[in-house]
């Protein structure tokens, strides 16, 4: 029961965002404006406020990085092997398609889930993922294309340079550290602040799953069957598996090792299917991937939210 009233009204948010978008109750601009409001202005001040008033929980964020980070890159070689040995397709595509079986949806949907299933206590451990996700999941993948391809390393450094610029404009990461700078100083945040912060952050997560459930009307399920299926075994139970392995043998924290799990259990995000166009490769399955990922995620996302709930 605990598990049907924390997990449904999400996956209920986000059909509702995908019916507003398919039978048009949304225009295209109001889809857009609301993807807007939610990742420049709503999100931020959630996450703004909950690292700038959390504890910290005292664990140290190489043990968090190492749990997660370390499940990435374990799925990763998998996905690259798995697709050179198995699927017999081009090395040019590995990359594209361990990016789809490695990066989660961690903001849109899993933020929502680990607040709903942890509270305000799952807030430190998120900030700490989230702040080094992107940059670590593109240079990686980008590093691994370029090599794919055996292109010059110029090519790759002008493409991460361009990653930092980008990541230093992202409302996100700057909410996170200011959030974080402001909880070091000790300072208590002053009413109006926290009022405002507040009345934006309670639009954060309903907005934002809206906007994915309008984002998924963009998606199709399609691709090789053998491709999009290994793509999201390994990213709805290997990977949590593997970071289910990695969190509890650190000896983390119930809440942080759930919010480790938890993150890596999230389907392919949206970054996957632009990182497979951007470079051309297995677009269709990372697509299939976001589709049906995040339709099955309803299911996988239930039953470790149950285990994780037993565990704490």
């Amino acid at each position: 029961m605990i598990v049907l009233t924390s997990v449904t009204p999400i996956f209920a948010l986000i059909a509702i965002g995908y019916c507003a978008a398919r039978f048009r109750f949304l225009t295209e601009p109001a889809q857009k404006g609301l993807a807007e409001f939610a990742f420049s202005l709503a999100m931020p001040a959630l996450l703004f406020r909950t690292v700038a008033t959390s504890t910290g929980g005292g664990v140290s964020p190489l043990r968090i990085w190492l749990a997660y980070f370390g499940s990435v890159v374990a799925v990763w070689l998998i996905a690259t092997a798995w697709t050179r040995l198995v699927l017999r397709r081009p090395a040019t595509d590995a990359a594209s398609i361990s990016m789809s079986a490695a990066y989660g949806n961690i903001v849109m949907l899993g933020i929502p889930l680990c607040i709903a299933t942890f509270g305000n206590a799952a807030a430190a451990p998120m900030a700490v993922i989230i702040a080094i996700s992107t940059p670590f999941m593109w240079s990686l993948a980008t590093l691994h294309h370029q090599w794919s391809k055996r292109e010059q390393a110029s090519n790759a450094a002008t493409l991460l340079l361009g990653l930092i610029k980008d990541l230093a404009r992202n409302p996100l990461i700057i909410a996170i550290l200011a959030g974080g700078l402001w909880r070091l100083s000790g300072l208590p945040l002053p009413s109006a602040i926290d009022r405002v912060a507040s009345l934006l952050g309670q639009a954060g997560i309903p907005s934002s799953l809206v906007a994915l459930g309008v984002s998924l009307a963009g998606f199709a399920i399609k691709g090789q069957v053998p491709t999009l299926a290994s793509i999201i075994v390994l990213k709805l139970a290997v990977m949590p598996a593997i970071a289910a392995v990695f969190a509890y043998g650190l000896g983390l924290p119930p809440v942080t090792a759930g919010v480790v799990v938890l993150f890596a259990a999230m389907p392919a995000g949206a970054n996957a299917y632009l990182f497979a166009a951007k470079v051309g490769s297995a677009v269709n399955s990372a697509s299939g991937a976001v589709a049906l990922g995040t339709l099955l995620s309803a299911l996988t996302a239930s039953i470790i939210v149950w285990y994780l709930n037993a565990a704490v």
